[in-house]
């Protein structure tokens, strides 16, 4: 309705007021005077009679009192004729259609009021991981000749060792004739020591070979100046670990015959482990290398650990709508063998 039909509108009930108006005036000067009601007065507004209070979240529970329930939410009160004290939701007009929702919605929905504060917005992603070995502390013992593993130090997978702890020991032909190969030329050095020319240079390269050759076999450090010093050929030789660690994986079964290249021992350094979390494909966009992550463990309830994301793997997994997120963790209660009695 536009504005100029309201102005019209108004005139017209108003002509027929007073119209109406002298036709009782003429009716009344005929038959008598017409009783005119009192006028209430302006503004006035019936008074609803209170009945009780009801639970705000619908439960049949009344009460004659105001009063809150196990939430801290008021009752409602409840009038005569059904009606009750609830602010029904009201769209407010001319205001860009505001909506204005009622007490009961608000405790409902949970809606809080806080002073305005200027903080950084973030938004937390959380996801369901797994935890696995870091392939980079990870480490294989496979000799490099031929031979026979002639007894066993470490002998359960899952034994925890410490760096340099004898794992296994082994018998090699080839291995003994290189030690032998070794200590004639050292031998021969001596010999020779005063000596000058080519048989002495021929007799040192023969040496240097032997050795880089034990060398080159793993023999380790203290093994070769062992070697060199006596000069006394070993029939058996230890190898040792190369980390502080658990054993998760052993081949070697004493007796057993092994060629170059077969992994006896694979062990791993559990000062660090990876986190491998499954973000969602929708929230990978927020995922970024360097960021923080907070990480908790059902075996450590009401404890967080902080970790740091190193890679976002490149692909996505259709059948979940995933996409793989790497996180190194620091693992500080990782611990030696209590008999070492100090931290790997």
């Amino acid at each position: 309705m536009t504005k100029g039909s309201g102005i019209v509108l108004a005139i017209a009930m108003a002509t027929l007021a007073a119209g109406g108006g002298y036709w009782l005036g003429t009716r009344g000067g005929e038959h008598g005077t017409v009783a005119q009601p009192a006028a209430a007065p302006a503004g006035a507004k019936k008074e609803r009679k209170l009945l009780y209070y009801r639970n705000p979240m619908g439960l049949p529970d009344t009460s004659a009192v105001p009063k809150k329930d196990p939430m801290g939410m008021d009752y409602i009160p409840v009038y005569e004729g059904g009606e009750d004290g609830e602010q029904k939701d009201v769209v407010v007009p001319g205001a860009s259609n505001q909506i204005k929702i009622s007490t009961e919605k608000i405790q409902k929905l949970g809606v809080r009021v806080e002073a305005v504060e200027l903080r950084p917005l973030e938004k937390i992603l959380r996801a369901v991981g797994r935890i696995e070995p870091d392939e980079r502390r990870l480490y294989t013992i496979a000799p490099k000749f031929e031979g026979y593993v002639e007894r066993l130090h470490v002998n359960v997978t899952g034994q925890a060792v410490t760096k340099g702890q004898p794992l296994f020991e082994v018998y090699s032909p080839e291995l003994v004739s290189a030690q032998r190969e070794y200590a004639i030329a050292a031998q021969g050095m001596l010999a020779m020591k005063d000596a000058e020319g080519e048989a002495q240079r021929s007799m040192k390269q023969l040496a240097e070979s032997s050795l880089t050759r034990l060398k080159n076999w793993d023999i380790s450090e203290e093994q070769v100046k062992s070697l060199v010093k006596s000069g006394e050929v070993k029939r058996t030789l230890s190898f040792r670990s190369p980390v502080s660690g658990i054993v998760t994986e052993k081949k070697a079964l004493q007796g057993m015959r092994f060629m170059p290249g077969d992994a006896l021992y694979q062990i791993a350094d559990l000062s660090a482990v990876w986190v491998i979390a499954d973000v969602f494909e929708q929230d990978i966009g927020l995922v970024k290398i360097g960021a923080k992550a907070r990480i908790k463990l059902n075996a450590y309830p009401g404890k967080a650990f902080e970790g740091r994301i190193i890679y976002v793997y490149p692909t996505l997994k259709a059948e979940t709508r995933t996409v793989s997120v790497r996180i190194e963790l620091a693992n500080p209660g990782w611990s030696c063998p209590s008999a070492t009695r100090h931290k790997c």
